[in-house]
């Protein structure tokens, strides 16, 4: 079992900044594969980013490529999704997911395709 705990949202201007961190604890996970989502109001949950259990290949969703940044800290078993020039339209509760397979295709663009989740965290963007 792996426990994920989401923080660091907030309220932000547009054009500003913040670093989403994703800490689990129950079991290292140095080798899953990691994805961030998010979910606003009345829409589907959509995918942020997703970094393979190696650490080497990353996918970025069409609507953050450029501007988001996820990365791991394995000795802190911690996951962060930096986020930059903020939109109005990046405001969502951002879930960080985790899954113990090692299968590294578009898949992993899928809420199926993970076992475990957090809370959430919530990130609002004001214009």
């Amino acid at each position: 079992q792996v426990q994920l705990v989401e923080s660091g949202g907030g309220l932000v201007q547009a054009g500003g900044s913040l670093r989403l961190s994703c800490a689990a604890s129950g079991r290292t996970f140095s080798t899953y594969t990691i994805g961030w989502f998010r979910q606003a109001p009345g829409k589907e949950r959509e995918f942020v980013a997703a970094n393979d259990w190696n650490g080497l290949n990353t996918y970025y969703g069409d609507s953050v490529k450029g501007r988001f940044t996820l990365s791991r800290a394995n000795a802190k078993n911690t996951v962060y999704l930096q986020m930059n020039s903020l939109k109005p339209e990046d405001t969502a509760i951002y879930y960080c997911a985790a899954d113990s397979s090692s299968i590294w295709d578009l898949r992993r663009r899928l809420p199926s395709e993970y076992e475990y989740w957090g809370q959430g965290t919530q990130v609002t963007v004001s214009s």
